[in-house]
């Protein structure tokens, strides 16, 4: 379960954002996920709830954000949207795309008190 090793990751970056003059506790995190990061959410919720135990982010409200997936097309060089990495272009029909979007995950933004 690779979930659980992303939100020890997480755990450090909100610890390091955290750690100023001020900041009692974190309330919210919100993470933007690419539809091809390949993380199970159900599971990442659960180990968000295990490995912030602890942490000033302990009871924080864990917000996801899904993100596209994107392709360039080299058929008709346009940037796509597309639902599967092997989709053919929703504009020309053409199979020959790159994805370049979709693989990230990455904090948005946290609220603190």
């Amino acid at each position: 379960m690779h979930e659980m090793s992303l939100c020890e990751g997480i755990r450090r970056v909100v610890e390091q954002a955290s750690a100023g003059d001020g900041i009692a506790r974190v309330t919210a995190v919100r993470l933007e996920i690419g539809r091809f990061a390949g993380v199970e959410k159900e599971a990442l919720r659960f180990a968000w709830e295990i490995v912030m135990r602890g942490s000033k982010a302990e009871g924080a409200r864990l917000e996801m954000i899904d993100l596209p997936g994107r392709a360039l097309c080299y058929d008709c060089m346009e940037h796509v949207e597309i639902a599967h990495r092997l989709d053919p272009c929703p504009r020309c029909g053409g199979g020959k795309l790159m994805p370049d979007g979709g693989d990230e995950m990455r904090i948005k933004d946290m609220e603190v008190i």
